[in-house]
């Protein structure tokens, strides 16, 4: 009988409980998305892993730790959504662009399940839970620095006119984007979706 050495088995144990967690956290995160950290129980999360309850709780210390690790996984899936496509263009105003471009597909299958993770748990998480309402902060902050860093690079490539607020268009994006969000999954009108990134794209264009 060979004998591995311990940190072999500690390296083994660890990485199967890792990928258990990244196991559990890929096939919950549409679930939260769509139905909120509220609406997702813990029947939902184990009918979604085909895990009992005592394994959920031996990777996650609660329903709590879940929704953090799935909000970050989500946000980050449409974070690379986002990067990809920007990167695949060469202007600061068609970097821009991008967003009217996807968000005109948010009902589609290549939007991310359940819409913008960060408008949703925004919303849900206002009044109701305090980490996540703190993770969602830090996303649309980094988000509103991220369009601000390019608005700034068409400003300094003369691209957009020399007097335009980065922040101030920054904050203008997003709302437009977020609205937009809100009014399309409340209403399920996919014109009401294609007229607001009109709308958009007419802002855009204009900078």
């Amino acid at each position: 009988m060979v004998y591995l050495p311990l940190q072999c088995y500690l390296t083994i144990i660890m990485g199967k409980a890792e990928k258990t967690r990244s196991y559990i956290i890929e096939k919950t995160a549409p679930i939260f998305n769509i139905k909120g950290y509220a609406g997702t129980s813990m029947n939902d999360i184990t009918e979604a892993t085909g895990l009992t309850k005592g394994s959920i709780y031996g990777n996650f210390k609660n329903k709590d730790e879940v929704a953090l690790e799935v909000f970050e996984h989500n946000k980050k899936k449409m974070q690379n959504l986002f990067t990809l496509e920007i990167s695949k263009k060469s202007t600061y105003k068609d970097k821009l662009l991008t967003y009217p471009e996807l968000y005109e597909q948010f009902f589609s299958k290549h939007f991310i399940d359940g819409g913008c993770p960060i408008m949703n748990t925004a919303i849900e998480a206002d009044d109701t839970h305090p980490l996540l309402k703190e993770a969602a902060k830090k996303a649309i902050l980094v988000w509103k620095d991220s369009l601000m860093h390019l608005i700034q690079k068409g400003i300094d490539n003369k691209e957009f006119k020399p007097d335009t607020d980065p922040e101030e268009t920054a904050l203008l994006i997003l709302s437009i984007i977020e609205g937009t969000v809100m009014v399309a999954k409340l209403t399920g009108k996919v014109n009401y979706l294609k007229t607001l990134m009109l709308s958009l794209r007419k802002l855009i264009n204009e900078l």
